[in-house]
């Protein structure tokens, strides 16, 4: 996402003293600018976890205890639906009440929260299975740091401003603090019930509790201060949430195959999707990952958008929509704005309001508008709509302009990158880590900096603009887009590619040199459709062989080039959103056993990651009977993560809409290993509905329309 990305070592640092315990995976709940990450027993103990609203960590200490104690963990998981976190434990040893001992696992303590409405609503049961009457001491720890989202991910501040003592009321306690940006931040905790004891951090309950008897109570955790939580308050914000949730997850065509562990996969990743979109006055919005990029990022939006085009356009529209009106309009060194320029980020945090960091609204990205336009394109061509175009057109000349005037600082042809300021990225493509990009030899490269990839989605982006120029009537501007568009592609066969190694060099430096390194990037290429079909073949291959596929993904780094550590974030890892958009370039030109194999190992990878894709993992080679290795601060669930398999899956069933035409293409399919039947219900092409199905018949896979499907738009098949 951004070289400011978290390091292990920054996970581990801390606010709070918290108690050494086992450590345990860490699980995430969101919704619209609200979301929380907390540990298998529910507790947040204040390193990478918390409560956060608007970039800001509203809850940095929520831990249950009883009998003084961590209880011991029994199960925890969030639902489905992504809407409820459910951790299941039970006591320890307690001391003596009433002359007897309570013994190890006799009180069953289920927590379940969810949120709503920017407030955290959780619901406490303790259950005795015991024959004896015990007397339960539950405690709960809290606290309230309001420390910045980039405070939290390492960033140290030399000031910060005022936290008032907090403010305890019979049955809550507020905390406030006072921005440095004059903004007054509050956070309730509220108990359902009034503690016998309660304090600035702590709130102590005892239970009676008979044999086989249940005792409940809730807390919330919000800014409103006159509200008081009940069981009735806790089922009604549940049943919104889950309605409000469902509705998402329903958006769009639907999926279903033979393969009960591929379904499983499909459906957990529409739900992150689900989750992870927040509906704005724009339109949806995908936020890019928990817990370091909930918020909207455009590079990430774009190609998620992409990668669920074919299902759902809307969420291609929403992605438009925002970044237009998010355009840049002046020259800002600091922010590395340009007129035309597409966001890359937007913080509502308190460092970034007062310009201590660029991220507040910033457009270090270079691929970011290229990108936009050329989903812009695609968008028109899945559904047609050229009314919401020509509304949008005012904003793709602007990123024209930008891709003109200021991307190519240097007058190559190439579209290239310098970061204005020292507080801005240093590299501005996908792979934004300070040692992503470098020679051969490993030395970093001067600026500016053209990456091959971006060349790329320029060319698919000069194409969209002279195809729909051409819609609207525009044939001159059409001619001149599709001439710069070849000009590119002669530029990149010209100059980044290695005859030697038969494949294309990362990017070319501020001295026109270029970095002849083996990364994932050409792979974009072939996405963009921007290679002769040799070369094509030639990068596909590579792609697959060994150097760079680990068995579980497709590393970023080849192995033996300079830089490669299979623990990096960019140098050798995997991204599987990265793994697909090589897979669906690999597919533009024809393969298709690579591509299913590709699906397949994503597949198995998400097996062991309880059927979610991370947003990377290591890429160390797979070894038979091991699991894939994880890294360490991955965000999960990670928008493009989540989308991975719905671009993956396109490229091996070979599905193309064409909405001008009126028909939906299906290019030599396959369907994934161990599937023999797919579905795809409710496709939307041209107003009407459109059912497929998928059946493996002998060793060919035969394509036939649904029941429902509308008789008017024409299912072309080649096999």
């Amino acid at each position: 996402m951004d070289d400011l990305a978290p390091s292990p070592q920054a996970e581990a640092e801390t606010g709070e003293t918290a108690e050494p315990r086992v450590p345990h995976r860490l699980f995430a709940l969101k919704d619209a600018d609200t979301f929380l990450v907390a540990d298998a027993y529910g507790d947040v103990l204040g390193a990478a976890d918390g409560l956060f609203r608007d970039d800001t960590r509203v809850l940095s200490r929520f831990r249950l205890l009883v009998g003084g104690a961590s209880p011991s963990l029994l199960s925890s998981a969030v639902s489905q639906d992504n809407v409820y976190f459910t951790s299941n434990t039970t006591n320890r040893p307690l001391p003596f009440t009433g002359g007897r001992a309570t013994p190890h696992g006799v009180i069953h303590l289920e927590r379940k929260r969810f949120l709503w409405d920017g407030r955290l609503y959780e619901r406490i049961c303790c259950t005795n299975y015991g024959r004896d009457e015990v007397m339960a001491p539950v405690s709960i720890e809290y606290g309230a740091d309001f420390r910045d989202m980039f405070e939290v991910r390492g960033q140290h501040r030399p000031k910060r401003g005022r936290v008032f003592p907090p403010e305890i009321d019979g049955r809550r306690t507020v905390f406030r603090y006072e921005g440095l940006d004059g903004v007054v931040r509050a956070s309730v905790i509220a108990f359902s019930d009034p503690p016998g004891r309660m304090s600035g951090a702590r709130a102590d309950f005892l239970f009676h509790l008979p044999p086989e008897q249940t005792v409940e109570f809730y807390v919330e955790v919000g800014e409103r201060e006159d509200e008081t939580p009940t069981r009735a308050r806790f089922r009604a914000a549940a049943a919104r949430s889950r309605l409000v949730m469902r509705r998402k997850i329903r958006q769009g065509a639907r999926l279903k195959s033979s393969g009960r562990l591929f379904n499983e996969w499909m459906d957990r990743s529409r739900s992150d999707l689900a989750l992870l979109t927040t509906n704005l006055a724009t339109g949806p919005y995908p936020y890019a990952g928990i817990p370091w990029f909930s918020t909207t990022f455009g590079r990430d939006a774009v190609i998620t958008a992409w990668q669920a085009l074919w299902l759902e356009p809307a969420l291609a529209r929403g992605v438009l929509a925002f970044l237009a009106d998010n355009q840049a309009t002046e020259v800002s060194a600091f922010r590395d704005s340009a007129p035309g320029k597409i966001l890359h980020e937007a913080r509502r945090g308190e460092m970034t309001t007062l310009g201590e960091l660029p991220f507040g609204r910033y457009y270090g990205g270079v691929d970011t508008t290229p990108l936009f336009v050329a989903l812009a394109g695609a968008y028109a061509e899945r559904t047609g709509d050229m009314a919401f175009i020509d509304r949008l057109w005012p904003a793709l000349e602007a990123a024209a302009g930008w891709m003109d005037a200021f991307g190519d600082s240097n007058g190559d042809g190439l579209i290239d990158y310098a970061r204005g300021a020292d507080t801005g990225l240093s590299n501005q493509g996908w792979k934004d880590s300070e040692d992503s990009v470098f020679h051969k030899d490993g030395r970093f490269p001067e600026g500016p900096i053209a990456l091959v990839e971006v060349q790329g989605y320029a060319f698919a982006a000069y194409r969209a603009l002279a195809g729909l120029a051409g819609r609207r009537g525009g044939q001159a501007a059409a001619e001149r887009w599709l001439r710069r568009a070849e000009q590119v592609r002669e530029a990149v066969e010209r100059r980044f590619w290695m005859e030697e190694d038969g494949f294309y060099g990362i990017a070319i430096d501020g001295r026109g040199r270029l970095c002849r390194v083996r990364a994932s990037n050409p792979g974009h290429l072939l996405f963009a459709g921007l290679p002769s079909a040799e070369r094509a073949r030639a990068v596909g291959r590579a792609l697959l062989s060994t150097g760079f596929s680990s068995g579980w993904g497709m590393r970023t780094l080849a192995v033996g080039e300079a830089r490669f550590n299979p623990m990096s974030y960019h140098n050798g890892s995997v991204w599987p959103h990265d793994t697909a958009i090589c897979a669906a370039g690999m597919a533009r030109y024809g393969e298709r056993d690579g591509v299913v194999r590709m699906l397949s190992a994503l597949f198995e990878t998400a097996v062991h990651f309880e059927m979610r894709l991370p947003e990377l993992f290591c890429g160390f080679p797979r070894q038979p009977g091991e699991p894939p290795v994880a890294y360490p601060v991955a965000c999960i669930p990670q928008a493009w993560a989540a989308g991975a398999v719905f671009m993956v899956l396109q490229a091996c069933l070979g599905v193309t809409i064409d909405a001008w035409r009126r028909e939906v293409r299906v290019d030599h399919p396959r369907l994934p290993i161990g599937v023999d039947h797919l579905a795809i219900e409710g496709l939307t092409v041209a107003g009407a509905r459109v059912d497929l199905v998928f059946e493996h018949v002998g060793d060919q896979v035969i394509v036939m329309p649904g029941r429902a499907s509308d008789p008017d738009i024409a299912i072309v098949t080649r096999r």
